[in-house]
């Protein structure tokens, strides 16, 4: 076999390869999912107007942007705990947008009109982590009430299967890179203005104290379970 035939083999090999990597590499599909109850629905603690304003102006327009801000991208072929994790490593309009979309997407779903009870291994491990139930409540409204300006208060588990109580600024969460206390968050209240101002104003302890009512304990819970597998 010649020279000329043997770097024609080779070369048609290396296309094939990369074709078929290419043909693997898929992209994420990030979706604006819809809300999974009325707008109205969470009225004894969060009113119909604010609920609207905040997901489909403030919510909608970080994922909006978030998209814009990773086409054309590595990032599209991420998932978004990956690009979370390494946040430090992308433009802040990924930081902002992207935490922005997960954190309101979180949040939606750990609220339900049905509020629930908190019980099971979560309400365990939060009782031997705590000390009690409203301790617990305490420590996670402090850490919101303690949030200079805009940001979360986080419920979250580490890399040991430990519960802890942090607070982010802005849009950041534990899961990313950037932030001082690292883990998975199950429980997530936004603290940002918008979230309680037209309710509340400036009362945003009153805002805490009623979000307890609208907790969906047993999508926490799954969130738990899941965690610490």
């Amino acid at each position: 076999m010649n020279v000329r035939k043997i770097t024609f083999l080779f070369t048609l090999t290396l296309f094939l390869s990369l074709s078929l990597m290419a043909q693997d590499k898929v992209k994420t599909e990030f979706n604006f999912a819809p809300l999974p109850y009325a707008y109205d629905a969470l009225e004894q603690s969060i009113d119909k107007q604010t609920m609207e304003i905040h997901y489909d102006r403030h919510h909608r327009a970080y994922y909006t942007n978030f998209v814009k801000a990773i086409a054309g991208t590595e990032m599209e072929y991420m998932t978004m705990e990956q690009i979370l994790a390494s946040i430090s490593k992308f433009p802040i309009s990924v930081r902002n947008n992207g935490g922005g979309h997960y954190n309101h997407d979180l949040f939606w779903s750990i609220l339900s009109p049905a509020g629930g009870n908190l019980d099971g291994s979560l309400a365990e491990a939060i009782v031997k982590k705590f000390g009690s139930v409203d301790d617990f409540k305490k420590q996670f409204e402090q850490a919101g009430a303690t949030r200079f300006g805009s940001g979360w208060a986080w419920l979250s588990v580490d890399d040991k299967g430990e519960l802890f109580i942090s607070s982010t600024a802005n849009q950041d969460n534990p899961l990313m890179d950037v932030v001082t206390e690292k883990g998975t968050p199950i429980l997530g209240l936004d603290v940002w203005e918008h979230a309680y101002y037209l309710r509340y104003q400036n009362k945003r302890a009153s805002y805490m104290t009623a979000f307890w009512n609208v907790v969906n304990w047993k999508e926490v819970s799954n969130r738990y379970e899941a965690a610490v597998k």
